[in-house]
């Protein structure tokens, strides 16, 4: 498959925060340019309308404009990004500035900003609203637009996911109506992450995971004890599983302790 997959592609892109927050509210996007200390113009692309521009079918895609405003090389995926700071290092030089550096940047990604476990990645990205999800197992299907009273499965096909509890789905979220409702998703990899937020600011939503229907362990992300405790307190990508190995097909299982969690995706790494 690669790393070039078109639209539900393997992994996260997990170093652009922005991207995984709900578009349209330009207040997250606000608060994670803040906290990413980005400080040039961020476009919002919210009718897609330069995603069809471009006829762009990837994500993340990347386009290398310069200074005459012709497109000189693209990135579709993650990786090669040695050779895609070269490329901006040569099109600031050739628009004539003095100041580029021709050292390439050292970084040490950690939590959930550290690269993907490619060699034993077999989750794909999904989105969890009807819209654009895949493998939604609980019986009957999404009821778009409603309060519904979700189950599922004791066991789940690999990457097929679930709900129980009363949850409404919309077209790119479900929103969580009640207590001690349920996700839960089969998957193949080290990291599991799901963005997420509470449906109405200024609240928290506590939580806890499960791995294989017991408490994660050693196995919890960033983002949870070892118990699988953690709260939901803004909107962003939360990292709740990062195992330490052998990987191999897991049942992934969340509860909500609260009521008021808005979940938009999960990704994988």
């Amino acid at each position: 498959m690669g790393r070039e997959i078109q639209r539900s592609r393997i992994g996260g892109d997990r170093g652009s925060r922005a991207r995984v927050l709900v578009r349209e509210n330009i207040e997250n996007v606000r608060q994670a340019a803040k906290e990413t200390l980005v400080d040039y113009p961020i476009v919002l692309d919210n009718n897609h309308a330069i995603w069809r521009d471009f006829n762009n079918e990837y994500w993340p895609a990347l386009y290398f404009v310069d200074a005459q405003g012709h497109i000189r090389h693209h990135q579709f995926g993650e990786g090669e990004y040695e050779e895609s700071e070269l490329i901006l290092q040569q099109l600031l030089t050739e628009a004539g500035s003095r100041q580029v550096s021709h050292e390439l940047v050292s970084i040490n990604p950690q939590g959930a900003e550290a690269g993907a476990d490619w060699n034993d990645l077999r989750s794909a990205e999904n989105y969890v609203g009807y819209e654009r999800t895949e493998n939604f197992a609980s019986p009957g299907g999404a009821r778009p637009d409603k309060s519904h009273d979700y189950t599922f499965s004791t066991r789940l096909q690999l990457n097929h996911w679930a709900l129980s509890g009363d949850w409404t789905s919309g077209r790119e979220s479900i929103v969580l109506n009640k207590a001690n409702g349920h996700i839960v998703y089969s998957f193949h990899s080290r990291d599991l992450h799901l963005v997420m937020g509470p449906a109405a600011p200024g609240t928290s939503v506590r939580f806890r995971v499960l791995i294989d229907g017991k408490p994660v362990g050693a196995a919890h992300g960033v983002d949870v004890d070892e118990q699988g405790n953690g709260t939901v307190t803004e909107p962003r990508m939360y990292q709740l599983i990062r195992q330490q190995g052998p990987i191999m097909d897991r049942q992934f299982e969340i509860e909500f302790l609260d009521s008021g969690v808005q979940a938009f995706s999960f990704t994988f790494g």
